[in-house]
């Protein structure tokens, strides 16, 4: 990572600490004994960050077995808060040239991802990551790929929003412009004065970023095919390919649960049943440019923030909840289908014959023990990608509150350059 990257990722932190007031802009407290051979890192939110969230008393849509997300003490999810945040979401108005909004990169039938390997921003700027999923982000105590300060839903919106390296929506210091552009819409000053009634200013980029964090807190996925099967007792939700392939997956062998083993389906986790929360870091071999576990200097990973050279080609593992829908896949969307993770989780690392990216990653010294090869039979593999499609939650890929609820306005004000 540059230097100029490093200061303006800084720079972005401290605005977050600015505009989002108490919500403080540290978070990263003491992390486990160093585990420079395994490959993984185990970090844990400070004190003062875990005494920023409690249990949310918001009416979440989810069944019985299912934790209740936390909320910051500041930002208490209401219904109010929650439509004018769907509304922002989908809104074009948001970025600099009226082109793009939330929800072009975090599309809700890919269960809210783009299915692009990075994405364009307003200028035509790439991010270097994958859009993430943000199906049941609520329930994660950090967000991105791997920035282990970045512990609020509102402190991050503040990234794509006004964020500079890359540009995404380009805001950065248009606050009044933003304010001008969402009070011109009649539809717009009611919304923010119920949403937030104790704010003499109530439109405002403090506002817009809070009501963002409110929505996209109400995006939980409960309800696929492995969930009624596994949590509520339907034995016949699944086949018997994909119950085959859970036991493979869930089994030593293949070593998946490790990273991939709790209700959201990875190993970075915090609710009401689980306060304190578990956040994790790996590096899965995906790249060995020197020999000696050099990733690509745009893409180190949890390395970028530490500076500690074994935090090399760490990065967060996602949830796997619907990861039928949400290719391409890894941190920087360079495996294409989920046959080929299978392939590269299978061979033990993967191997770029030739070009910059050339390397060797089963061989990457920095590259987690979980990551050490298997083999798969014909059968094993059907079962196990049986397994993976069966994650699949349909009503949360259709679920109406989750949808661009601008579509049926007359003249869509919020749909921007066309």
């Amino acid at each position: 990572m540059t230097a100029t990257r490093t200061r303006r990722l800084a720079a972005v932190t401290a605005l977050a600490g600015a505009v989002i007031g108490g919500l403080h802009a540290r978070g990263l407290g003491a992390t486990g004994p160093d585990e420079h051979d395994s490959g993984e890192k185990k970090v844990a939110l400070s004190p003062e960050a875990l005494a920023e969230y409690v249990p949310s008393a918001y009416a979440f849509d989810i069944p019985a077995w299912m934790p209740r997300p936390l909320e910051p003490r500041d930002n208490p999810t209401t219904a109010a808060k929650v439509e004018l945040g769907r509304r922002l979401f989908y809104d074009k108005r948001l970025s600099l040239n009226r082109t793009l909004s939330c929800a072009s990169c975090h599309r809700q039938e890919l269960a809210f991802t783009d299915g692009r390997a990075v994405s364009p921003g307003a200028l035509g700027d790439r991010t270097p990551r994958n859009a993430m999923s943000l199906a049941n982000v609520a329930y994660a105590p950090v967000l991105t790929w791997a920035n282990p300060i970045l512990h609020s839903l509102e402190r991050q919106a503040l990234v794509p929003l006004v964020g500079t390296e890359p540009i995404e929506l380009g805001m950065a210091g248009l606050d009044d412009e933003l304010a001008a552009r969402l009070c011109a819409d009649p539809v717009y000053p009611p919304l923010f004065a119920k949403a937030f009634p104790e704010s003499p200013t109530a439109l405002s980029l403090k506002t817009v970023v809070r009501a963002l964090a409110a929505f996209e807190r109400t995006l939980i996925s409960a309800r696929s095919p492995y969930d009624r099967y596994r949590y509520e007792g339907d034995v016949a939700a699944i086949s018997e390919s994909a119950i085959r392939g859970e036991a493979l997956f869930f089994g030593e062998r293949l070593e998946c649960h490790h990273c991939h083993g709790n209700f959201n389906l990875n190993d970075s986790m915090m609710h009401a049943r689980n306060r304190i929360g578990e956040i994790a870091f790996h590096n899965t071999g995906l790249y060995n440019l020197d020999g000696r576990g050099a990733y690509p200097s745009d893409n180190t990973g949890l390395e970028e923030h530490t500076g500690r050279p074994e935090d090399m080609g760490r990065f967060k593992a996602p949830s796997l909840r619907n990861v039928a829908v949400t290719a391409p896949y890894m941190h920087d969307g360079s495996i294409p289908t989920l046959e080929a993770v299978l392939d590269h989780y299978a061979a033990g690392g993967r191997t770029i014959a030739s070009g910059p990216h050339a390397g060797v990653g089963r061989d990457n010294p920095l590259k987690s023990s979980f990551v050490s090869g298997f083999t798969l039979s014909p059968e094993d593999r059907a079962d196990l990608l049986a397994f993976l499609r069966s994650l699949t939650d349909e009503d949360f890929l259709e679920n109406p509150g989750f949808s661009d609820p601008w579509k049926e306005d007359a003249g869509n004000p919020a749909g921007g350059v066309r």
